[in-house]
């Protein structure tokens, strides 16, 4: 099936979660905790396809606002695709991104916006974190894997394309 992630396309299967279809594809989502719904970096809004997608999560429930609900947010690491069909997501981070390209005034109206949806939610988030038992070995596993894989993507973001490693010719800046 098709998913499109900040308007560009990639195959999807059943079973997969947003967030791993976004991290595999190299694409801009944030995932810090590396998937464990600790960091909260991996919102995204959902503009096609939301009935094709998992129930909302009860960890989605505690820390997502109504009105972020209402806007068809959802966490990229909780949303699994169920459905075949059509799925159009863009995340948070690339919200972000296009406005600082666009109308970088609009960042402190954003900024407040998800400052207040994320404030009025931390009763339940703590309640929510509070009351989780960790594989703290694991989760430190998956922190460092959110990390390197933040680092190759600025790493790549930053190469412009000048070095290639291909079969048939190698360039080095």
């Amino acid at each position: 099936m098709q998913i499109t992630i900040n308007n560009h396309q990639y195959e999807a299967n059943q079973g997969d979660r947003l967030l791993e279809v976004a991290r595999l594809n190299h694409e801009h989502i944030g995932y810090l905790c590396g998937g464990n719904t600790i960091c909260q970096t991996c919102y995204v809004k959902v503009l096609e396809g939301a009935e094709l997608l998992s129930p909302l999560s009860e960890e989605e429930k505690a820390i997502l606002s109504e009105n972020l609900l209402k806007a068809g947010t959802r966490m990229a690491c909780q949303a699994t695709i169920e459905k075949p069909g059509t799925i159009r997501v863009v995340s948070a981070a690339e919200e972000v991104r296009h406005m600082l390209a666009t109308n970088p005034l609009d960042l402190a109206g954003y900024a407040a916006t998800m400052g207040w949806e994320g404030m009025v939610k931390v009763p339940d988030t703590l309640r929510l974190q509070a009351g989780r038992e960790f594989d703290l070995w694991q989760l430190f596993c998956d922190v460092l894997t959110g990390i390197g894989d933040g680092w190759k993507l600025i790493f790549s973001a930053f190469s412009f394309g000048c070095c290639s490693n291909e079969k048939s010719e190698t360039r080095v800046c």
